[in-house]
């Protein structure tokens, strides 16, 4: 593939992001009418998914870890149902879109380029779906709600039990639909590591106007049945046995922190560690009793908490993190495990390497973006001028009272 090509030739369209995309839906069911019933009716948050996406492949050409990307996301995409037909129909309508929005940038050999690129796309994407489905795993996971219990107006803990064996790494991620709002996907941590009865359980965190977040709070009961994707994330374990390491978790992060120090308590209860938990306030500290369990199981794991002072802002809490971070010793021996917002993640990650952390062993993930067409890439100086709502739980509300 002609990389950059390819790159110039997106860097043109994504300045039209927004139009690019409505284009591109507003074609694929135009031509494609039947394909209109497996999209929610909410499209905005599909757009920032898509782009997301392309960015992630257009930025990642060369890396050699792009097919195994792409043969995960085609496991995915079998939630969607997705067929060859559906894979062609998309690449017709993306290159109109490109086409209509690149002007003249969009040349006889950018067109066969990302002609070239987007086969190769759907390739590994459904040899990925193909695999999946040989190895007898199916499109999702049907889960039954047992236990759905509530912490204030904004954070509920959920425990599923899947109807068949679920397959998953502590630190996963899975995408998460309910019949409360059909065809509609969410992305949640695992918060626990594999249990011999199979349960899981998810942290959500009530966003106001959230689809997904608003259904499994307020209107899901236990009794009721959830379907899972396939699980996703590279935020697992892979330091080696006896190497130190830091665990870093804001808010709902502390969910695949939490599956994590879970699988070392049981693998590793010897191991040398730190384990930065960060909320706005204390009574925030959701975790805080799984934390001081998990340490009597590690006892060399080092736990300090962050909180923001009273009646200040909430990022504050940050602030201190990184004074603490900043007083901390032995960075670039340590592998860091990081988990919270998106904005939380970048500035923690780029102190972190300029203390000497190695940026390659500083593992988190990024959820698919959901809501508002965002803009990308997210430095540091944009989310100084323009910082996005951070969504922190909050235990003093009260949660409405059922009718």
């Amino acid at each position: 593939m002609d990389a950059e090509l390819l790159r110039s030739t997106f860097a043109v369209v994504e300045r039209r992001a927004e139009h690019a995309v409505a284009f591109f839906y507003s074609h694929l069911f135009w031509h494609n009418p039947g394909l209109r019933e497996l999209f929610p009716e909410d499209m905005a948050p599909q757009r920032d998914r898509i782009f997301a996406a392309l960015t992630h492949v257009v930025t990642r050409l060369e890396e050699p870890g792009l097919a195994t990307y792409l043969g995960e996301l085609g496991r995915d995409h079998r939630k969607f149902l997705a067929a060859p037909a559906l894979y062609t129909a998309v690449g017709v309508s993306l290159l109109a879109a490109f086409g209509h929005v690149a002007g003249a940038a969009w040349t006889v050999e950018a067109e066969k380029a990302w002609t070239e690129a987007y086969g190769r796309v759907a390739d590994l994407m459904q040899a990925g779906a193909e695999e999946s489905a040989a190895e007898g795993q199916p499109a999702w996971w049907d889960a039954d709600v047992v236990r759905h219990e509530r912490y204030g107006h904004d954070l509920t803990l959920l425990t599923l039990r899947p109807r068949c064996p679920y397959p998953y790494l502590p630190g996963q991620y899975v995408s998460v639909s309910s019949l409360h709002v059909p065809r509609v996907w969410r992305t949640y941590s695992l918060a626990n590591a594999p249990r011999p009865d199979g349960t899981l359980d998810l942290h959500v965190s009530r966003i106001e106007g959230g689809l997904m977040s608003t259904a499994l709070t307020d209107l899901l009961r236990p009794g009721e049945t959830l379907r899972l994707s396939t699980p996703g994330g590279a935020l697992t374990a892979r330091t080696p046995p006896g190497k130190p390491r830091t665990y870093i978790a804001a808010g709902t992060g502390w969910a695949p922190v939490r599956a994590l120090l879970e699988e070392a308590a049981e693998d590793e209860p010897g191991l040398e560690g730190r384990l930065f938990v960060v909320a706005r306030a204390k009574q925030y500290l959701y975790g805080r009793a799984d934390a001081e369990r998990l340490t009597e199981r590690i006892p060399g794991l080092h736990v300090t908490y962050i909180t923001a002072a009273p009646q200040r802002p909430r990022d504050q809490a940050t602030e201190r993190l990184l004074q603490a971070l900043r007083a901390a010793v032995c960075w670039p021996a340590h592998d860091v495990y990081l988990a919270g917002p998106p904005a939380f993640l970048t500035e923690v990650a780029e102190e972190l390497a300029e203390l000497g952390a190695d940026p390659d062993r500083i593992f988190h993930d990024r959820l698919p973006a959901v809501g508002r067409f965002t803009r990308r890439p997210g430095t540091r100086a944009e989310w100084l001028i323009e910082p996005p709502q951070l969504h922190w739980h909050n235990p003093e509300a009260r949660a409405p009272r059922e009718p």
